[in-house]
């Protein structure tokens, strides 16, 4: 089912950590996306996305990671998105830093609907004038705008296949 992503309070625009579990750690707690959940247990949440990044790195490269976590406590697939400017140290499979930290929390029984997200989450980030663009936002809220366009643009031509 399609919903809006990306609303007010899901980008996390000045992320300080500079290893990969500090800034999902950050990024988790700082954004209102996860603390809005329901009965979400962050700190379970956030140890089953650390889990699944020592399994293997979510960094996939040109500055992009997309961890995530399943938990039966999200009904609803919900992405949150970290930004940092200086860049984290994340071994991706480039060696490069991640400027943008995107993480998504998934019910296990809703397979597709996270794999869509991903497909959708790799499309938008794959353009190099997109991510530069998201780079060069001045604010938070520009961030937002331009990444929840992009996405529900992406994933509503998904669905419509």
């Amino acid at each position: 089912m399609y919903t809006s992503f990306f609303p007010p309070g899901s980008v996390v625009w000045d992320l300080v950590g500079e290893d990969k579990f500090s800034a999902i750690r950050e990024t988790i707690r700082r954004t209102t996306t996860f603390r809005s959940i329901p009965g979400l247990d962050l700190e379970g949440f956030t140890r089953a996305v650390i889990q699944r990044e020592q399994e293997q790195s979510t960094g996939f490269g040109h500055g992009i990671a997309i961890a995530h976590g399943r938990t039966v406590q999200v009904p609803n697939s919900e992405i949150a998105l970290g930004v940092s400017r200086q860049g984290i140290d994340y071994q991706a499979f480039d060696g490069k830093p991640v400027h943008l930290l995107f993480i998504v929390a998934s019910h296990p029984d809703r397979q597709i609907d996270y794999l869509r997200i991903l497909s959708c989450l790799a499309t938008v980030a794959r353009n190099e004038l997109f991510r530069q663009e998201l780079l060069a936002c001045l604010c938070r809220e520009e961030v937002e705008a331009k990444v929840c366009n992009a996405f529900n643009g992406v994933l509503q031509r998904s669905y419509a296949r």
